[in-house]
C-alpha cells in the first residue's frame, strides 16, 4: 500500500526523467505531457520572477488541454552574479560556463507551478539553493566535458551525475538543484488536497500494538 494517495489526476508538464522519478518515489502515478512552449517568448526579468513566469506558462499551457487535472510544471536556471546561465549549446560554451563557476558560489533557482483550470487554481513560487564549486583545473573541466553530461543542463552541470565532484557545498534544497524542490512541491500538493499521506497497514498494526 502506498503511503501517499492522489485524489486527482496529476500531470507533469516536463519531459525530465529526473523530475518524474522524484515525484514517483511518493507512489504517485504521473502522466507526462511536455508543454512545448517557446521559452524565448517569456520576457527576461529578475531571476525569481523570470523562473516563476516560465513555470507558470508551462503549467497553464498544459492545463488548457487537461482542465480537470492538476498540472505540475517546473523550470530551473543557474544564476551567477545575477546573470542567468542557460543550457550550453556546444562544448566551448559548456567549458566557458564551468570556468566561470569554478571556485565561486552561484544560485540555482527552480520555479514550480501547480495549476487546475476547472478549480481556478494556480500556485507558483521560486525556490533558491546556493551552490559552491571547488576550484576546477583545466584537466577536470575537460574530463567532465568528455562525459557528455553538461549539454542538456542549465549551467552546464548536473549535481546528480558525475558533476557531483564539482560541488564543494550547497546551502538549501538538494533536489532543487536536481530540478524539482521536493519539499515545496509536495507541500503544494498537500495544501491543495491533491494528495494525502496515509500510514501503511504494517505501520498501523505496529501503532495499535504499541511498538
Amino acid at each position: 500500500m502506498h503511503s501517499s494517495i492522489a485524489h486527482e489526476k496529476i500531470i507533469l508538464a516536463s519531459k525530465s526523467p529526473r523530475r518524474k522519478r522524484l515525484l514517483e518515489q511518493f507512489g504517485l502515478d504521473i502522466q507526462v505531457v511536455p508543454s512545448g512552449i517557446d521559452e524565448s517568448r517569456i520576457p527576461r526579468a529578475e531571476p525569481e520572477q523570470y523562473v516563476e513566469s516560465l513555470a507558470s506558462a508551462k503549467a497553464v499551457s498544459v492545463a488548457r488541454l487537461w482542465p480537470k487535472a492538476w498540472v505540475i510544471a517546473a523550470d530551473t536556471i543557474v544564476v551567477l552574479d545575477n546573470r542567468i546561465l542557460g543550457k550550453p549549446a556546444d562544448r566551448d560554451q559548456a567549458r566557458l560556463m564551468l570556468q566561470q563557476l569554478s571556485g565561486k558560489t552561484h544560485r540555482v533557482l527552480t520555479g514550480i507551478s501547480l495549476c487546475c483550470r476547472s478549480k481556478k487554481c494556480c500556485s507558483t513560487r521560486a525556490v533558491t539553493t546556493e551552490v559552491t564549486f571547488k576550484v576546477l583545473s583545466d584537466l577536470e573541466i575537460e574530463w567532465y566535458l568528455s562525459t557528455g553530461q553538461p549539454y542538456d543542463k542549465a549551467g552546464g552541470y548536473g549535481i546528480q551525475g558525475r558533476g557531483a565532484f564539482l560541488v564543494k557545498r550547497i546551502s538549501g534544497s538538494y533536489t532543487n538543484v536536481v530540478g524539482l524542490p521536493v519539499c515545496e512541491t509536495i507541500e503544494l500538493l498537500l495544501g491543495n488536497k491533491v494528495i494525502e499521506f496515509r500510514a501503511s497497514k504494517t505501520m498501523q498494526s505496529k501503532s495499535k500494538s504499541g511498538e
